[in-house]
């Protein structure tokens, strides 16, 4: 009986969290700055953690300042304001995220990069938006599997987009993420968001699931040092497993 009346709760929060939000995007964002808007997308994020009952752990050290492009596993839909909690960046999502209610406009104002990844021409035309926003100083996020997995094995990159980091001459971040009982430190996958899981059917797992502990891992930034696309990507396949893992 109590877990159904703490994700109520939580439900609550969340919904006045996330009109909070709009309503900041709509007055207070146009007189800001993009370091203020930037602040505010982080606090944002951590306010929406704490409304989920969600506690953020980061371990190794975020970057900076960019250019710097970060990788990570994909588990959730709370992946993303996980990494925003940890560190501002500007995501590169699938398009249609951007017509979703409440979300897209969330999204677009905290800098998202929008791609059709079915177009191979817009798969190009991005790869030459994020260069230019590397060559700006940028910290840009993507997640090379493409889609959100289990959890329990990490899903193959795919190399398209680290065309950015090459032609901008930008590291690259590994990340891992993985989600925990905060209780016995054992991974739990109850904000998982896969197969045929629907949205709101995953979110109201996490709310009635026992505290849960977001572990976002650094891993060390590294340039290309020669290697294509595709040999970086299966070495940073590698570095994020271990991180996610650790």
């Amino acid at each position: 009986m109590l877990r159904p009346m703490r994700a109520s709760w939580r439900v609550l929060r969340l919904v006045a969290h996330v009109i909070q939000g709009l309503v900041v995007v709509a007055v207070r964002f146009p007189r800001l700055s993009a370091d203020q808007q930037q602040a505010r997308v982080q606090a944002w994020a951590l306010g929406l953690l704490a409304c989920a009952g969600v506690h953020l752990e980061v371990r190794g050290t975020p970057p900076r300042q960019g250019p710097t492009l970060l990788v990570s596993n994909h588990l959730s839909w709370l992946d993303i304001p996980v990494l925003h909690a940890a560190r501002y960046c500007r995501f590169v999502s699938k398009s249609d995220v951007r017509d979703w209610p409440l979300v897209g406009t969330l999204a677009t104002a905290a800098g998202t990069l929008y791609i059709e990844r079915s177009n191979r021409r817009d798969a190009l035309r991005m790869v030459g938006n994020m260069s230019d926003a590397l060559k700006r100083g940028e910290v840009l996020a993507v997640f090379p599997e493409g889609t959100t997995g289990d959890g329990r094995t990490l899903l193959p990159f795919h190399a398209n987009l680290l065309q950015a980091a090459l032609t901008a001459d930008a590291p690259v971040q590994p990340m891992g993420l993985r989600f925990v009982d905060r209780a016995s430190g054992a991974t739990t996958h109850a904000a998982s968001f896969i197969g045929d899981e629907t949205l709101v059917g995953s979110i109201w797992r996490t709310l009635t699931a026992p505290p849960i502990t977001a572990v976002v891992h650094f891993g060390t930034p590294e340039h290309a040092q020669g290697r294509d696309r595709h040999t970086w990507s299966e070495h940073l396949h590698g570095a994020v497993d271990a991180l996610r893992q650790r």
